[in-house]
C-alpha cells in the first residue's frame, strides 16, 4: 500500500518517472469523458490491440460500483490481476484531479504486483466537459465524446475538449441517425484545439481503434526516449 501521497492542484508536472529501483515506471494515460461516450469500449479495444506487444494494466473509476472493471473482466481483455477498480464515492473528477491518492495507490500496487509494466490506462467515471486529470496521476490524457451527445460539443469547449492531449470523437457510425454533422464537429474541434490531435472513430471492430493505438505508441516512444523527470 502507498498512503503517503499528497497532491498540489497547481502542479503541472507528472509524478516521478522512476520506480523505487531506479528504472522507469509505466506510462500513465487517463481516459475521461461524459457518461456513455465510449470510454470503457475504447479501453477494451486498446487492450485487445496492444496486449500482445505491451505489458499493460487498467484502473477504472466508478462512483459506487465496479461496473466498468467488471465489463473488462467479462470481456477478458486482460488477465484479471491486471484490472483494478476505484470506487470514488463522489463525482469522478474528485478522484482523478482533486484527491488522486486512491488512484495513485491503485496504479502503484499494479506495478508492484504484476509489473514491470509499459502502460497503465486510468479510466475516469463518466463526468462532464470540465473533467481533467491531475498531471500528478497521468502523463497524458484522452478525452472521449460521442456524436450522439450532439455535434455542438466541440464548439462548447470545456477543459476536457480543449486541453486533452488527444480528443476522440466516438460512434461516428451513428451520425446519420442522430443528425450530427461530422465535418462541422471536425472544424469546431480544430478551432478549439489548434494543433492538438483529434481522432474520429467507430468501434464496430477493434481495428477501428488503430488511430488511438498509434497515438499511444507515439506517447510510449517519447516516454521511453525522454530523460526521467
Amino acid at each position: 500500500m502507498h498512503l503517503d501521497h499528497t497532491h498540489d492542484e497547481s502542479a503541472a508536472v507528472s509524478a516521478d518517472a522512476h520506480r523505487a529501483d531506479g528504472t522507469r515506471r509505466a506510462l500513465r494515460i487517463g481516459l475521461g469523458g461524459p457518461v456513455g461516450s465510449g470510454k470503457t469500449a475504447t479501453v477494451a479495444a486498446l487492450c485487445r490491440l496492444l496486449r500482445d506487444e505491451l505489458s499493460l494494466a487498467v484502473v477504472t473509476n466508478d462512483i459506487y460500483t465496479r461496473e466498468d472493471a467488471e465489463f473488462l473482466l467479462r470481456e477478458a481483455v486482460l488477465p484479471p490481476e491486471r484490472i483494478t477498480a476505484v470506487e470514488t464515492g463522489a463525482c469522478p473528477h474528485t478522484a482523478i484531479r482533486d484527491d488522486i491518492s486512491a488512484n495513485l495507490e491503485a496504479v502503484e500496487d499494479l506495478e508492484d504486483e504484476v509489473g514491470p509494466l509499459d502502460l497503465v490506462l486510468v479510466e475516469s467515471g463518466g463526468d462532464n466537459l470540465t473533467a481533467t486529470f491531475s498531471r500528478g496521476l497521468v502523463d497524458a490524457q484522452i478525452f472521449v465524446i460521442d456524436v450522439a451527445g450532439g455535434d455542438d460539443i466541440p464548439r462548447k469547449g470545456g477543459p476536457g475538449v480543449t486541453t486533452a492531449d488527444l480528443l476522440v470523437v466516438n460512434k461516428t457510425d451513428l451520425a446519420p441517425y442522430v443528425g450530427s454533422d461530422l465535418a462541422r464537429m471536425a472544424a469546431d474541434a480544430k478551432a478549439q484545439r489548434a494543433e492538438l490531435p483529434v481522432v474520429f472513430q467507430s468501434l464496430r471492430s477493434d481495428e477501428h481503434v488503430s488511430a488511438v493505438a498509434e497515438w499511444v505508441r507515439e506517447q510510449l516512444a517519447a516516454w521511453a526516449g525522454a530523460p526521467a523527470k
